[in-house]
């Protein structure tokens, strides 16, 4: 831990559930952390970071956080799996693209960057994904379809000569989480959550910590594994209607009642998405098709490379994890 005390180390999308976790570990080992974050940030700063407001898609914002960083941690995004592309577009490709420049002009020593292994899955079940698998023709939602193309502004900078180094880690959960858990936990609690397909499907989760621990080996890494890209898992593979079944009980909610077939499932969220689209709502569907794949379809992981080359090793298993996420819910979450 002594090797943070005092290094400067940005950390962008800090408001967010990772940045967040991460800007705090760091800040705990003796960095120097900027936290940077387009919400406001009062709790990072009572912490004691130093925390920048500002939207990193404008370039001088991008350029000023960066400057006199020795690391820096890009874990800014939009995450979601419905909205205008130009949205994910501005907040994950130009946002990117600011960010490497402002690394580039601060003479950074490194750049991590969080990317998703989202950009592997399309219509198909996949089990084992290793890094260099091939990626779908067309991927299925913006989010997926604007990080592939940030990964690609970050492979354009290592080429340029700024040493990067690129993860994608699956289903982040834990405490603080508002996105993996909630969603499903809010459609339990309105009677909305059906089983989606046949049931028996596999899935890939990672506890927060872990990340954290996969970002901070990837800033110590060995030369040869600059450029390269990284997946990240607790490396224990769930099915994933008896995860969530076991979450409900945990949690008091009734389980999810019925089924429907996939087939079905992708026809309705095709409906909803184009309803939305023809009434220009901006707020999300109760269901699109990028969520119904994710629920029924095989997503695992190969994590292989990260273990031999970062020295990767979750320390936190999944069943751990869950136990501690279901103590902070109980602890205080507001209703759904």
């Amino acid at each position: 831990m002594n090797d943070w005390v005092g290094v400067p180390a940005l950390v962008t999308g800090a408001t967010g559930f990772l940045g967040g976790a991460l800007a705090r570990r760091l800040h705990a080992a003796g960095a120097a952390v900027t936290a940077q974050g387009r919400r406001e940030g009062a709790a990072l700063a009572a912490a004691g970071l130093r925390f920048v407001r500002g939207d990193l898609a404008e370039r001088a914002v991008a350029a000023a956080a960066c400057a006199g960083q020795h690391f820096i941690f890009h874990c800014a995004a939009l995450a979601a799996p419905w909205g205008p592309y130009k949205d994910f577009y501005r907040a994950n490709v130009t946002a990117t693209e600011n960010v490497v420049a402002g690394a580039r002009q601060a003479g950074a020593a490194r750049l991590i960057h969080v990317s998703t292994p989202s950009l592997y899955f399309a219509d198909q079940p996949r089990r084992n994904v290793r890094e260099d698998d091939p990626l779908p023709a067309r991927q299925v939602a913006a989010y997926a379809d604007t990080k592939r193309l940030a990964e690609q502004v970050v492979d354009e900078a290592q080429a340029a000569g700024l040493a990067t180094i690129t993860i994608r880690p699956r289903a982040i959960f834990g405490p603080g989480d508002g996105t993996i858990f909630p969603r499903l936990l809010r459609q339990v609690a309105r009677g909305r959550l059906r089983v989606i397909g046949g049931g028996a499907n596999v899935a890939d989760f990672t506890y927060i910590d872990n990340v954290v621990d996969g970002l901070l080996l990837c800033a110590h890494a060995p030369a040869h594994a600059l450029g390269r890209k990284y997946n990240l898992t607790n490396g224990e593979p769930q099915p994933l209607w008896p995860l969530i079944l076991k979450l409900c009980a945990d949690l008091g909610y009734p389980p999810p009642k019925g089924r429907v077939p996939l087939g079905a499932a992708l026809a309705l969220a095709g409906g909803l998405e184009l309803a939305y689209t023809l009434l220009r709502r901006r707020t999300e569907p109760p269901l699109t098709r990028y969520t119904v794949r994710m629920l029924a379809l095989d997503a695992t992981l190969d994590i292989s490379a990260a273990r031999r080359d970062l020295g990767y090793a979750p320390a936190v298993s999944v069943e751990e994890g869950l136990r501690r996420f279901v103590a902070w819910w109980r602890a205080g979450q507001p209703s759904l």
